[in-house]
């Protein structure tokens, strides 16, 4: 019969940790690239001579993608930097 000890449950957290960090990874990538989309639309709106309104609305867009970015690079570092404290 098969028991849960420590080993398997040592196992099972590394797992959900790789999990994370791969999901975080994820997720970071996807609001990297849409901060790129965002940008490169604002940039072809302002050399078409599009309205300004559209302008400002795509850099507030881009500063929110920009800071979320940001925020899960830094939630990342903080999670899975490694401890490396004296070494």
């Amino acid at each position: 019969m098969w028991r849960s000890g420590l080993g398997t449950r040592v196992i099972l957290a590394q797992r959900q940790a790789l999990f994370m960090q791969l999901a975080l990874n994820i997720v970071t990538g996807i609001v990297m690239a849409g901060v790129v989309v965002v940008l490169l639309l604002g940039l072809f709106n302002m050399v078409r001579g599009g309205s300004g309104n559209t302008s400002q609305k795509l850099m507030r867009a881009r500063v929110i993608g920009q800071a979320v970015a940001l925020a899960l690079l830094m939630a990342a570092l903080f999670f899975f930097g490694g401890n490396n404290h004296g070494a």
